[in-house]
């Protein structure tokens, strides 16, 4: 199929912007991954567990080797045409690897040891958790590129006052680049966090008891030894299961993204209001379109793209996290047809960052309509004005400000007024006329410098 043919948008629309991430979650990659998984089981079976296990020679193992290492789309191709006589993906690796080893006369004495004493949930479990190891590798990655970009412009943008508005309305001054790295901050604690969550994987076969391992040499310690093998992919093994890995680790990593999704849309949804008042100006391209009708239309319309593709994945994730944390008894199969799309979830977080850098990298301060968004709004200066009062003792201070000011639009004469009338020391008096909206920004600039 054509890709404009394809179903989802993330495999024809937007499948350039997302390479990396479908290489790593097509089902192609998954059949590798379950291939050299057991393969390389064969060879730790071989090699670190026992008498019961006749040893490789070196030509056999090179010939194993080479046989991992030969995987390519005729492979993926040859395990897609098994499996429509099994309709069991991972028993079609199975016999894919068999078929490969009968090719080498050394080989043949191993075809038993082809997913030895496994269920096909060990595989599968192990498989998911190498996916999300390196898609959370090419997540972040993307994501550092987010966070470095917020922080640039939090420090170029640290010193120019913004009018703030806490309910939609005139609130103490702040600045643009303070606002930037307050998502600038947010999105670093959940990076930490992502990065500490490590896939999880079991490998104690039918139903998490070891039943067959333990059979075949009841000498070792085979949670030991299981866990060995698993560390060799950098996945952390959960000993104690039914016959599939509980998902919790999954459903962690799921909220974590959904937390992310979150502040990005949080960050869309004021980039947009923003833009909305002119605080920032759209750069223009040559040759966009913002409207088929009203052709002065220039559109935020990467941060609408961002929300939408954020929202998306929030869904997703959302139902990972909910559906794949429940399984009757020791298994039901409900989960692997959800497993299936785990990088979809990815995909649209994925498509939402990158079109929130577009996004960002067209926007440039208002600096005139911000300073006018100031001068209209001396009124914002009313918490100074009752807090000075209270250092000087004055009990009411608040309530007095708040006949002068409450609902009034206050310019800068009618403030200064407001402070000769105060029976307060010409020192407060003096630091009060020194204020305006243009300065009275606290440590603003300092914090977006940090």
């Amino acid at each position: 199929m054509k890709h404009q043919e394809l179903l989802s948008p993330l495999d024809n629309r937007y499948s350039k912007k997302i390479i990396d991430l479908a290489n790593n979650f097509s089902e192609s990659n998954l059949n590798k991954t379950r291939f050299e998984i057991e393969i390389d089981w064969i060879i730790f079976l071989t090699t670190q567990c026992g008498k019961n296990f006749k040893p490789l020679s070196s030509a056999a193992k090179n010939n194993l080797l080479a046989i991992k290492k030969s995987f390519d789309s005729k492979s993926a191709k040859r395990i897609k045409t098994i499996e429509t006589k099994t309709n069991h993906d991972v028993k079609a690796v199975e016999y894919f690897i068999r078929e490969e080893m009968n090719k080498f006369s050394n080989l043949k004495k191993y075809q038993h040891l082809v997913h030895f004493a496994l269920t096909s949930e060990d595989v599968n479990s192990l498989s998911y958790a190498v996916l999300l190891r390196d898609a959370k590798d090419i997540y972040i990655k993307k994501l550092d590129s987010l966070i470095k970009d917020l922080n640039s412009k939090s420090k170029s943008w640290a010193t120019l006052p913004l009018l703030a508005r806490t309910h939609g309305q005139a609130a103490s001054p702040s600045t643009i680049g303070k606002e930037i790295k307050v998502f600038h901050q947010r999105l670093i604690r959940q990076k930490e966090m992502l990065k500490q969550m490590k896939p999880m994987a079991k490998f104690g076969g039918a139903t998490g008891n070891f039943h067959t391992l333990n059979l075949s040499d009841v000498k070792i310690d085979w949670v030991s030894k299981t866990n060995k093998f698993l560390s060799s992919f950098k996945v952390e093994q959960n000993p104690i299961t039914t016959q599939i890995e509980s998902h919790d680790g999954i459903a962690e990593i799921s909220h974590c993204i959904q937390r992310i999704n979150n502040i990005l849309i949080d960050l869309n949804q004021d980039m947009w209001i923003y833009i909305s008042n002119d605080i920032f100006k759209l750069k223009l391209k040559d040759g966009e379109v913002g409207s088929s009708t009203m052709p002065h239309k220039v559109n935020p319309i990467d941060f609408e793209n961002s929300e939408g593709n954020l929202g998306l994945s929030n869904s997703l994730m959302g139902f990972f996290a909910d559906k794949l944390t429940k399984s009757r008894l020791q298994r039901d199969l409900s989960d692997s047809t959800v497993l299936r799309n785990l990088g979809i979830g990815f995909g649209y977080s994925y498509l939402g960052i990158s079109s929130c850098i577009n996004g960002l990298s067209k926007i440039q301060p208002n600096k005139q309509n911000a300073r006018t968004e100031l001068s209209d709004n001396w009124q914002v200066l009313a918490e100074a004005l009752q807090i000075v009062m209270k250092l000087e003792g004055y009990d009411n201070a608040y309530e007095e400000i708040k006949t002068k000011t409450r609902g009034q639009n206050i310019n800068q004469d009618s403030y200064l007024k407001i402070v000769n009338d105060l029976k307060i020391s010409d020192k407060s008096k003096d630091k009060l006329k020194k204020l305006t909206p243009f300065n009275y920004l606290g440590i603003a600039s300092k914090l977006a410098k940090s």
